[in-house]
C-alpha cells in the first residue's frame, strides 16, 4: 500500500433536505482514486435543516473520514453543490451565518494546501446522494443510518455499469432510432419486410430527432393485434396552453416571431405525422395509409406523478432538488388515476422514475392492479441546477442571462450545472429504445415527469425542441404513445385528466 504521506483520496459528499428547510441528512464516501474502491462511508440524519447546511455537514464528515484513514493524505473533494465548492475554493464569499462555522470546521480538518475542490454533475455523485437519502429515510423511521443497512455502494456500482451502455444512437427523426431498428429486425421473421428507406440526415451529433417526420415508408396505424388501449379516437383535442411546466409549470417565453402562436396550436394538429425529411422513391404514404405494421406495438401509457407541495406554486422541481413527496392532494390524485387504470384493465407492467413522487404514484397504481414496480433511472426529471425550488419569476430575477439562453437553445443548461433539454432528450430516447425493445406487444405504464413525457411526445411527432413549451401536462395526467416494430410511433393521447373530475 502507498504510504499515507503520498496517499491521495477522493471524498464525495452530498446533503439534502426534504422541504428546505425540512428533515435533512448527509452522506459522504471516501474512494481510492485509482481503483474506485470504497474506503469509508458516513451518513447521518440531522433533523430539520436546509440543503446547504446538510451539504456542508456531509463535507465535514467526508473530510474527517479521510483523515481517520490517512492523516497526511491529500484530498480531492468532489461535490455537486456549486455553492459549497465555490465557497470552499475561496471564489465566493460565505455570507449565511449557518454556513460560516461549518465552512470553518471543514477548513480545519486538513491544511488548505492538501485539499482541492471540484464541482461534478449530480449524476456523478450518486454514491453520496444515495447515502444522504438513506440517512433521511432512516430519520423518517425514527432511527439513525446504519452502515449494515446501506446499499449505496451497490447502487453506485450499478449506476457505473449502466453508464457503460452505448450512447443513445443519432438516428433519423421521430422514433426510427437504432433501438427501434433492432426491435424491427427481431420481429421481422415471417412478418414482412421494411421499406429500407435511408434515415434522414437531420439529426446531427448531440441531438435526437429534432427534424420532421417518421421513418420513410412506415405507417402509424394500429396492428390487428392491438389491444385498443387509448385508441386514436380517444385522443384529446384540447388546445395547447403555451405554458411549459418545469415540473410545476414555469411560465413560457414568448414564441419567436416566426413561430406559430400557442393559441393556434392544438394537440389534434400536432398528432398528425409530419412529412419525412427524406423519402424513398417507392415508399408508401404516411399517416394512416397502407404499409407494414408487422406486430402489435409496445404501448407506453405515460403518467405524470401527482402534486407535491411545489406543484401549485409552480416551482422548478427536478432531479437535482429536494425530491419532495406527494402532497395530500397528490395522494388523492394517485388513487384516482389508479382506479381509472384498473377500470381499463390493460396495463401489464409498471416502470417508474426513481424520484419519490413517481414511486408513490406508481405504488398506488401497482397496489390496485396487483403488479410490481420497476425503477428506471432514465425516466427521472431534468436536473434544474441552481433553479431547483425557484419560481420562473425568481429565476428571471436572479439569473436573467442564463434563463434567456435556456429558453433560446435546447443545448443551454440551467445555472449551476443542470441538464440541458438536449441532454435530457438523449437520455430519454435511449431509455425509450431499451423499453420498446424489451416490451414489444405489451402495454406498459411509465410513471414519470413533465420533461420526459413531453420529450417522448415531441420525438414521436418529430417536432422541434420549442414544442416543449407548447404542451400542457397536468399533475396525474395520462398520455400514451404506441411504438411499432417498423420504427414508427403513434401518439394516442395527451394530458387526459378526466379521471380527476
Amino acid at each position: 500500500m502507498t504510504s499515507s504521506s503520498s496517499r491521495e483520496v477522493i471524498v464525495e459528499a452530498d446533503g439534502g433536505s426534504r422541504g428546505n428547510p425540512g428533515p435533512a441528512g448527509y452522506g459522504a464516501v471516501v474512494l481510492d482514486p485509482v481503483t474506485g474502491e470504497t474506503l469509508a462511508e458516513a451518513a447521518e440524519y440531522i433533523g430539520v435543516a436546509t440543503n446547504n447546511v446538510a451539504e456542508y455537514k456531509g463535507l465535514v464528515a467526508g473530510l474527517k473520514a479521510a483523515r481517520s484513514l490517512f492523516p497526511d493524505a491529500t484530498v480531492h473533494v468532489r461535490m455537486d453543490s456549486k455553492l459549497v465548492v465555490e465557497q470552499m475554493s475561496g471564489r465566493w464569499k460565505i455570507k449565511h451565518p449557518d454556513m460560516k462555522p461549518l465552512a470553518a470546521e471543514a477548513g480545519r480538518v486538513f491544511p488548505a494546501g492538501r485539499v482541492r475542490y471540484e464541482w461534478i454533475p449530480r449524476e456523478r455523485n450518486k454514491h453520496a446522494d444515495r447515502l444522504a437519502n438513506e440517512a433521511m429515510d432512516a430519520g423518517k423511521q425514527g432511527r439513525q443510518w446504519e452502515p449494515s443497512d446501506s446499499t449505496a455502494a451497490l447502487d453506485a456500482a450499478a449506476a457505473r455499469n449502466a453508464a457503460t451502455l452505448p450512447p443513445a444512437p443519432s438516428g433519423p427523426p421521430g422514433d426510427a432510432t437504432a433501438g427501434a431498428a433492432r426491435a424491427r429486425a427481431a420481429l421481422a421473421t415471417g412478418a414482412g419486410s421494411t421499406t429500407g428507406a435511408a434515415p434522414s440526415a437531420d439529426s446531427g451529433p448531440g441531438r435526437t430527432g429534432t427534424g420532421s417526420g417518421a421513418w420513410p415508408g412506415s405507417v402509424a396505424r394500429p396492428a390487428a393485434q392491438d389491444d385498443g388501449l387509448f385508441a386514436a379516437e380517444e385522443a384529446l383535442t384540447t388546445p395547447a396552453s403555451g405554458d411549459f411546466e418545469a415540473e410545476a409549470g414555469a411560465a413560457a417565453p414568448a414564441p419567436a416571431p416566426a413561430a406559430q402562436s400557442a393559441s393556434a396550436a392544438s394537440a389534434q394538429s400536432a398528432s398528425a405525422s409530419a412529412a419525412p425529411a427524406q423519402s424513398a422513391p417507392a415508399a408508401p404514404g404516411q399517416g394512416w395509409s397502407a404499409g407494414p405494421d408487422m406486430s402489435a406495438p409496445a404501448t407506453f401509457v405515460l403518467l405524470r406523478h401527482g402534486e407535491t407541495a411545489l406543484t401549485p406554486e409552480k416551482r422548478f422541481s427536478g432531479s437535482g432538488g429536494t425530491d419532495p413527496e406527494l402532497s395530500a392532494a397528490g395522494l388523492r390524485q394517485a388513487e384516482a388515476v389508479a382506479e381509472a387504470l384498473a377500470a381499463r384493465g390493460t396495463i401489464q407492467e409498471i416502470v417508474s422514475s426513481p424520484l419519490t413522487r413517481c414511486r408513490q404514484t406508481a405504488a398506488a397504481v401497482a397496489a390496485r392492479l396487483g403488479l410490481d414496480v420497476r425503477v428506471e433511472q432514465g425516466l427521472r426529471e431534468t436536473d434544474f441546477g441552481a433553479w431547483e425550488g425557484l419560481t420562473f419569476g425568481e429565476v428571471r430575477e436572479r439569473h436573467p442571462e442564463d434563463l434567456d439562453a435556456w429558453l433560446a437553445s435546447p443545448k443551454a443548461a440551467p445555472t449551476g450545472g443542470g441538464e440541458s433539454f438536449a441532454t435530457v432528450a438523449r437520455r430519454v430516447a435511449a431509455t425509450r429504445d431499451r423499453l420498446t425493445a424489451a416490451h414489444a406487444g405489451r402495454t406498459v405504464l411509465l410513471v414519470t415527469h413533465v420533461t420526459p413525457i413531453k420529450t417522448l411526445i415531441r420525438l414521436a411527432l418529430g417536432a422541434p425542441p420549442e414544442s416543449l413549451f407548447r404542451m400542457e401536462l397536468s399533475a396525474a395526467s395520462i398520455s400514451a404513445v404506441a411504438y411499432y416494430a417498423d420504427g414508427n410511433a403513434s401518439v394516442r393521447l395527451l394530458n387526459d385528466t378526466s379521471h380527476l373530475r
